[in-house]
């Protein structure tokens, strides 16, 4: 490395340049985060009249379908690990859109479940939800959304389990 003191910031030397250069286009972290905030934020704006953001959204959507769910069960479901999930479920339960409460059947662990006022929420942002899923499609293309879809759940069928301990 090589150091600039006049307030060009460190520069890496021209090894190390061409290096990171070239992981700019292969590194599949980067693109799939740089499309995940792209998407989020082009669904959050979406969402936004109904109070929710993408995620919120998910987490409402996949109790609704599920009724109820451990934290465990449902960190699985949408692939992000616990101690995120329990943060994203805060704000929806203050706003008694869900519930979390200890399993009377095991007390270590949690249940959620979302409530009358969550899926009055959730049916109130499924016509946003569509309408960011027609836009998106229509400036994508269906087949291209419906292969990346595919591509994507692909990513999930890997060995890496990210979220082993």
């Amino acid at each position: 490395m090589t150091g600039g003191g006049t307030g060009a910031g460190t520069r890496p030397d021209a090894a190390l340049r061409e290096l990171l250069g070239a992981m700019d286009g292969r590194c599949n972290s980067f693109a799939a985060r740089r499309a995940a905030r792209y998407l989020s934020a082009s669904y959050d704006r979406a969402l936004a009249p109904a109070g929710l953001r993408t995620t919120q959204f998910t987490i409402l959507h996949k109790l609704a379908v599920a009724g109820r769910a451990s934290i465990s069960g449902l960190a699985d479901t949408i692939a992000m690990d616990r101690t995120t999930l329990a943060t994203n479920l805060k704000p929806l339960e203050r706003d008694g859109l869900l519930t979390v409460r200890p399993d009377e059947h095991d007390r270590r662990t949690r249940l959620v479940e979302i409530t009358e006022a969550g899926l009055r929420t959730l049916e109130h942002a499924l016509p946003l939800w569509q309408e960011a899923q027609d836009t998106f499609e229509a400036a994508f293309g269906a087949s291209e959304a419906a292969n990346l879809r595919t591509a994507l759940r692909a990513v999930l069928d890997t060995d890496l389990d990210p979220w082993a301990e």
